[in-house]
């Protein structure tokens, strides 16, 4: 029995959605009509199609599960199966609880595949948008080793520290961004709608303009008069560095140099070592070996230069080596994560030390961000209002120089 959204009209020419579960589209047709409904469409709700339209539906349009909703997902989950019910009541009650039509349907695709017969961990490869390779693997390791209920709710734990975490950062970037904007509507119809105005008026006073009032008009003129060439050269620039970092050689020099940068690098050098050490944490918990959740943790961490390091340390704990020495070759990680790693690897508690050592990297992240955003407030602010001031000023001072001369 598979899932299927539909879309239908009611006795009333209003459009209603839903999901229903049968065999086959004409059962889900015939059910629609049995309850006075005009179906319009019936669509599967796999995430993975065969034929090429819905591929491209899959792919690039097909709603996903967003932060939140996962968090949510993955709590509720993990509430259900720990109170002892079957997995596909577990999964239904989830997609009953969620108001969200395309949550519905991706927990309602993915309880279809479990009734099928496949692993909850097959049925979630079905949406590799929603669901990403850490997260289904730590669900496959719980289901090997019969402790799905505990690795529910440590998977659970996780994704609601990385929401927490990155929500923090949002509402932290959220002032400064606004203000950033705010500053540049501000200088630019100075320059676009005032700026010309004061110039006329000088213009006809026939003196000669002081340096910086040439310049404002010159920038003000630019401005005016060439925009759509600005704007052309600022998405072309945009589309360039994107195309260039999309290059491997050109992201991996970059990666690398990023590490080395005086801020930038340290907060992207604690970033990478909580998300790794929070990833190998959970997976070495949940009962994946340590040579499998290396390479997983490895593919989590985004800078590239970092991720080559890390398939070598990977190699180096495949071949016996400790995983305080493979971390060690890679170069950039704190020495606070190699010694708690070492202390992890003598007295056995490994993947206790990884969560300690991702929690303290992480506060350690967000204490650099918040320190950073705090101190881009005033700075906007007195550039704003030197600029402002610059543009006064350049306005002011021939008419003070004309002043004088009287």
């Amino acid at each position: 029995m598979a899932a299927f959204q539909y879309i239908a009209l009611d006795e009333r020419g209003k459009q209603r959605k839903g999901v229903l579960e049968a065999d086959s589209v004409r059962q889900i047709r015939q059910a629609l009509r049995d309850k006075g409904l005009v179906p319009l469409s019936v669509d599967a709700t796999s995430g993975v199609s065969t034929n090429k339209a819905d591929k491209k539906r899959g792919s690039g349009f097909a709603r996903r599960l967003g932060a939140l909703d996962r968090v949510l997902f993955t709590r509720q989950l993990a509430t259900l199966v720990g109170a002892s019910l079957p997995i596909e009541e577990a999964l239904q009650a989830t997609a009953q609880q969620s108001e969200k039509q395309h949550v519905n349907a991706i927990v309602m695709g993915i309880r279809s595949k479990v009734l099928e017969g496949h692993s909850l961990q097959s049925a979630l490869s079905e949406y590799p948008g929603s669901f990403s390779v850490l997260f289904r693997s730590t669900i496959a390791a719980g289901e090997q080793s019969g402790f799905l209920d505990k690795v529910l709710d440590n998977l659970a734990d996780y994704t609601e520290r990385q929401f927490e975490s990155g929500r923090e950062v949002q509402m932290a970037l959220f002032y400064p961004v606004i203000l950033f904007f705010f500053a540049l509507a501000i200088v630019g119809s100075l320059m676009v709608y005032v700026v010309p105005d004061m110039v006329g008026v000088l213009e006809t006073m026939g003196q000669e303009l002081p340096p910086s009032t040439r310049f404002l008009i010159m920038v003000s003129e630019t401005l005016r008069d060439y925009w759509w060439a600005l704007l052309i050269g600022i998405v072309g620039v945009v589309f360039g560095v994107r195309w260039l970092l999309s290059q491997r050689h050109v992201r991996l020099a970059w990666d690398r140099q990023k590490l080395t940068l005086p801020l930038v690098g340290r907060i992207a050098r604690s970033a990478s070592a909580a998300r790794y050490a929070n990833t190998l944490s959970i997976l070495t918990s949940s009962g994946v070996p340590l040579v499998d959740a290396m390479a997983i943790a490895a593919e989590v961490v985004s800078n590239q230069w970092l991720q080559k390091g890390l398939h070598q340390a990977t190699q180096m704990v495949k071949e016996g080596g400790t995983l305080r020495s493979g971390l060690e070759s890679v170069g950039y990680f704190p020495s606070m994560l190699l010694h708690m790693v070492g202390s992890g690897e003598s007295s056995g508690q490994l993947d206790t030390m990884l969560d300690r050592v991702a929690r303290y990297q992480q506060a350690e992240v967000e204490r650099i961000v918040n320190t950073m955003v705090r101190l881009f407030e005033p700075l906007m602010l007195v550039a704003m209002g030197g600029l402002v001031m610059f543009i006064v000023m350049a306005i002011l001072l021939p008419i003070l120089n004309m002043n004088q001369l009287v």
